[in-house]
């Protein structure tokens, strides 16, 4: 029987306590530690969870002989406590945006490969099932040649007094946010995308960053897409992805997810919708399987720089007003 997986977590606001909640459903995971600036909220989750507490990274990088971390900090945190868990000899399972930048990304590829150590973006949508049979139905051909993409985050958060609100904490707001989610929805289905044009809505809350934002892209396939996300405009909608073919159309739902071909006048379900505490289950497995060498990663360091590309060449059409390419690595 092989020694179980090491791992640490890195941050114990809500994200953290969705591993956590979820560690027991995976199997060879050892929770060693957690991690958190705030004493009082650490020491809360170690008992709860059983596990040690530190209130410092890199005591803990330097101590414990880790296999892996998850860290679920703020993004400017990002890239010195990876580059810190690769130094040490651990795997990386990184929060999205993995990086605010593209310059920060890459040298923290550039230390993963260093010291032989695997770096994963945590992006839940493609570990939810009917994200990866929607995948499989769009690549099949069932839909015909894609040609439109569509989808919406929109849901009220008060993130006046989050660090979420805070430019040089998160790198930016909803866009960053919510927006990389879509990113990588998209160019898991669709493939690369080549060119985005952003601009934000005005704003609810009286917050520094963007609340309200809307992407256009084009992707390498020819389809084209429309992204919205807010923090202050509420949908009621029942799916987030709606995607159209030369030949039918796809939904991708909240509680169930379907798709019609042109000639077709019924629907044809092909999932049961969005399980989180299932797909956080399923990323968990994956990196700990990766880091064996039992499974590809399902999202690699380079879909995390994309990504991360996207959104910046988004903010930077944001800024100007123009269709910006985005670099293509």
């Amino acid at each position: 029987m092989s020694n179980p997986f090491r791992l640490g977590i890195i941050g114990t606001g809500r994200i953290a306590q969705t591993y956590l909640a979820n560690l027991n459903e995976v199997s060879g995971l050892d929770l060693v530690a957690v991690c958190d600036t705030e004493p009082a909220v650490v020491a809360a989750s170690a008992e709860a969870y059983g596990c040690k507490s530190y209130t410092d990274p890199k005591a803990l990088l330097t101590s414990e002989g880790l296999d892996g971390v998850v860290i679920a900090t703020p993004p400017v945190t990002h890239k010195e406590i990876a580059i810190e868990a690769f130094r040490n000899g651990a795997h990386v399972l990184c929060e999205k945006p993995v990086a605010i930048s593209g310059a920060d990304i890459r040298e923290m590829q550039m230390q993963a490969r260093e010291h032989g150590r695997r770096l994963m973006m945590a992006s839940k949508f493609r570990y939810v099932d009917d994200v990866s049979k929607a995948r499989s139905i769009v690549q099949a051909g069932i839909l015909g040649a894609p040609v439109r993409f569509e989808n919406t985050f929109a849901n009220w958060l008060d993130v006046r007094q989050r660090w979420n609100s805070k430019r040089e904490i998160a790198g930016g707001g909803v866009l960053i946010d919510n927006g990389t989610h879509s990113v990588d929805i998209a160019r898991f289905i669709l493939g690369p995308i080549t060119d985005v044009s952003a601009y934000h809505g005005p704003k609810i809350q009286a917050i520094e960053v963007e609340d309200t934002s809307h992407l256009s892209f084009r992707s390498a396939s020819g389809a084209t897409g429309m992204v919205d996300v807010s923090w202050s405009i509420h949908k009621e909608l029942s799916s987030y992805v709606e995607i159209w073919g030369t030949e039918g159309m796809l939904s991708l739902g909240w509680r169930e997810s379907k798709y019609r071909q042109n000639h077709q006048t019924t629907w044809v379900q092909f999932g049961n919708g969005y399980d989180k505490n299932l797909a956080f289950r399923s990323q968990l497995d994956n990196f700990v399987n990766h880091c064996a060498g039992k499974e590809p990663a399902r999202i690699s360091s380079d879909d995390a720089l994309a990504s991360v590309l996207v959104i910046e060449a988004a903010y930077q059409s944001a800024d100007d007003g123009s269709w910006r390419k985005v670099p293509q690595e």
